[in-house]
């Protein structure tokens, strides 16, 4: 005797169907893959019906396409001629309505198959045990492959070079010995649980990379980056800290896919990004075979990211790269838009190379794991981001900037979505900093003279470099204001914006007193110098800054006095 459904379980699983049905793309579409006897056709029809969505087997429409049963177009054709007629008949039915589709278990293994499934619906595996499997396909017919010797061997086989490739499906489900009513019921709890991540094109002349953002995904790298991978093989490169928070589901990611990874970790701070750690690194992933398909992956913050990008665009000419950026910081500004390089002796960045990586995974529930200081820093170049796009931007900034700050996940997941939005769009206009005016250029808002500050400081850790661009923004403001060419409002809006949030603006959040002299020779050794004049960005208005060589170093120095600097 069936149980009656009450009032309350009743709304509860309309509830459910209902974010199980928003997990789905715009397509509608839901595709089931996995092994034989995993249940996606009888798991399949009952979730269909849970959604109100057509049950499509894709091995029926074959049958009815080919006019034979599976087994016949076997023996007749062979297996490349049946996954050649599959993949057809899968591409038709991604292209029509919207329905539950249950996929053969040698589908998802074709690349063009796994693209269309990939842009055109939401994937799921049925994943489920040797000992399962081998039970509920006992002394079945119709299965061609198994008709080839032992079933539990063929089977092991099978999930050894399959599994990683369904491990790329958007969400995973096990089922094991549960009812189909059960399993039904998992499979919809986790599609209403399915966090889909942000992507941000950039789009530039000679290539094309997504920044993908979300929470957790770095559990979920190895099915995001497989694609993208020329070769199942990559150089890991992050240092002390993050290996110790993060490392371990980065490499079972990995490992699920089948990618096989080699790890180096340095030490954390801006000493390892010097050319004798650089050199180190060269010589040590050429010495374990490198390949130039073996994709370099930056796992760290902005020192681990700036290095292994120099690595891989440097080491065998060029090797592919990936950034996983974990520090706020590093998610809205260098992850993106391909600047690569090590510290010299005279300043910061002065040795490296423009070179794109091939995806930025930015995984926002790192963020909880940064200390306050450091989220702090981060926000600096999300506020940077805002004085230069407009007013929009900042407003934003100005009723969220709260909500980053103290971790709310939707809200961190919005401020480097618009700052790597902001930052795609620039370097796509200008990705190697070309442009006469404005351009690539005008990022460096704050940062001639928060370079100086942390030169000043021996980038030993006191002072930040998102602390030294904070107090930038500032100086440059006050700067424009003193010039006559910004209005003073600004630079209070800007200065209330920073302090309400705990964050420097200005020099009087250091502990003792600066050199003008010594700052202003700091910014002359500053890469962007030409025939002797530095390139310095201004603001008029939120949204409105430029970029001038017409600023002499004198008028610097002059400056720096009145905001407290000895001479």
């Amino acid at each position: 005797m069936s149980r009656p459904v009450t009032p309350t379980a009743a709304s509860e699983q309309r509830h459910l169907t209902e974010a199980a049905l928003r997990a789905l793309p715009q397509s509608g579409i839901l595709v089931l893959v996995g092994l034989m006897g995993a249940g996606k056709t009888t798991i399949g029809r009952r979730v269909a019906a849970r959604l109100g969505l057509p049950f499509i087997d894709a091995d029926s429409e074959i049958e009815h396409a080919a006019g034979c049963s599976i087994p016949e177009i076997f023996a007749r054709l062979g297996e490349p001629a049946f996954r050649d007629g599959e993949r057809r008949v899968i591409l038709r039915l991604l292209n029509g309505p919207p329905c539950v589709l249950a996929t053969g278990g040698g589908a998802y293994m074709d690349a063009r198959t796994r693209e269309a499934i990939r842009s055109r619906s939401r994937s799921l595996w049925l994943r489920a045990t040797l000992h399962v499997l081998t039970r509920r396909l006992s002394g079945r017919a119709g299965r061609p492959l198994l008709a080839q010797g032992d079933p539990a061997t063929i089977l092991a086989d099978l999930q050894a070079k399959r599994h990683p490739f369904y491990a790329e499906a958007d969400i995973i489900v096990n089922c094991g010995d549960d009812s189909v009513d059960l399993s039904a019921q998992r499979v919809l709890e986790a599609l209403a649980r399915y966090d889909h991540p942000v992507r941000v094109p950039v789009e530039l002349d000679a290539h094309r990379y997504d920044v993908i953002i979300g929470p957790d995904v770095i559990s979920r790298a190895g099915a995001l980056i497989a694609p993208v991978l020329p070769q199942k093989r990559a150089v890991v490169i992050t240092d002390e800290h993050v290996a110790a928070l993060h490392l371990p589901r980065l490499a079972a990611s990995l490992d699920a896919t089948g990618v096989a990874v080699t790890t180096h970790v340095v030490p954390p701070g801006e000493d390892s990004k010097s050319l004798a750690r650089y050199g180190a690194l060269v010589d040590a992933i050429v010495s374990e075979g490198i390949e130039r398909h073996t994709t370099v992956i930056g796992f760290g913050g902005g020192v681990v990211g700036d290095l292994a990008g120099f690595v891989a665009a440097t080491a065998l000419r060029g090797v592919p790269f990936i950034q996983i950026p974990t520090t706020l910081l590093s998610q809205v500004d260098s992850s993106v838009g391909g600047k690569t390089g090590v510290n010299a002796l005279g300043g910061k960045n002065l040795i490296g190379a423009f070179y794109q990586p091939r995806m930025v995974l930015a995984d926002t529930s790192a963020l909880a794991t940064l200390p306050p200081r450091e989220r702090l820093a981060g926000y600096a170049e999300i506020v940077k981001a805002g004085l230069i796009d407009g007013q929009a931007f900042f407003s934003w900034c100005e009723a969220n900037g709260a909500a980053v700050l103290s971790g709310d996940p939707e809200a961190q997941i919005e401020a480097v979505r618009r700052a790597c939005a902001f930052k795609a769009a620039v370097v796509q206009a200008d990705e190697h900093e070309q442009a006469a005016e404005g351009g690539r250029a005008l990022l460096n808002l704050g940062h001639s003279f928060g370079h100086a500050l942390e030169a000043w400081f021996g980038y030993d850790g006191r002072l930040l470099h998102g602390e030294a661009v904070s107090i930038g923004l500032h100086l440059a403001t006050a700067f424009s204001v003193s010039l006559g060419i910004c209005p003073p409002h600004v630079l209070a809006r800007l200065d209330s914006h920073l302090r309400d949030n705990g964050m420097p603006a200005g020099l009087d959040w250091l502990p003792l007193q600066l050199s003008a002299d010594w700052l202003v020779a700091a910014m002359g050794r500053d890469k962007k110098m030409r025939d002797g004049r530095l390139a310095l960005v201004l603001i008029q208005d939120i949204g409105d800054c430029f970029t001038t060589r017409d600023i002499s170093m004198d008028q610097v120095r002059t400056f720096l006095r009145t905001e407290g600097c000895s001479v």
